[in-house]
């Protein structure tokens, strides 16, 4: 088992954790393009995704999404919509659980800052639709940009967003 000390100075079990750990994932919209990171470290190590991770004692969602937001991105983000709520459960080879996570996603507007990689993540990028469509399906509803592919509201919120950002 790998385990972590936190901020708080409590420790974390990532791995094969006793209990599920809440997950914020900033969904970061502007001009038509959307951020995603490439993960510096398991899991998704090397795979793209939204900017997020653990919430910390103490913060809300939207707190803890913008601070994640900030920490792998160096760009400061207001969550805005709550875009929904999933689950993210891998079992290792012997069908244990290594990581369970419930992941709580936001439509984040830029407030201030420039895109740069930070923290835990390896690259940090600017992409249209067209970029991300480039990608293909995935398997996994976490491994990229879990929200949009996923839920037909959030998929509406999304693309009414980026309308808006294109129009002003």
């Amino acid at each position: 088992m790998q385990n972590a000390i936190g901020r708080g100075g409590l420790l974390t079990q990532r791995q094969y954790p006793e209990q599920p750990l809440i997950g914020v994932g900033a969904l970061i919209v502007a001009s038509g393009r959307i951020v995603l990171i490439k993960r510096g470290h398991a899991p998704l190590l090397g795979e793209w995704s939204i900017p997020g991770g653990k919430l910390e004692l103490g913060e809300t969602v939207r707190q803890g999404t913008e601070r994640e937001a900030l920490e792998e991105t160096g760009l400061r983000v207001r969550a805005t919509e709550l875009l929904g709520v999933f689950d993210r459960v891998v079992l290792d080879d012997r069908k244990r659980i290594l990581y369970h996570y419930v992941l709580i996603d936001f439509l984040c507007e830029v407030v201030s800052g420039e895109l740069q990689a930070r923290g835990d993540a390896a690259d940090a990028r600017w992409f249209t639709a067209a970029e991300i469509s480039e990608f293909g399906e995935w398997e996994d509803s976490t491994a990229i940009f879990r929200v949009p592919r996923r839920d037909s509201i959030a998929r509406y919120l999304l693309d009414q967003w980026i309308a808006d950002q294109q129009q002003r």
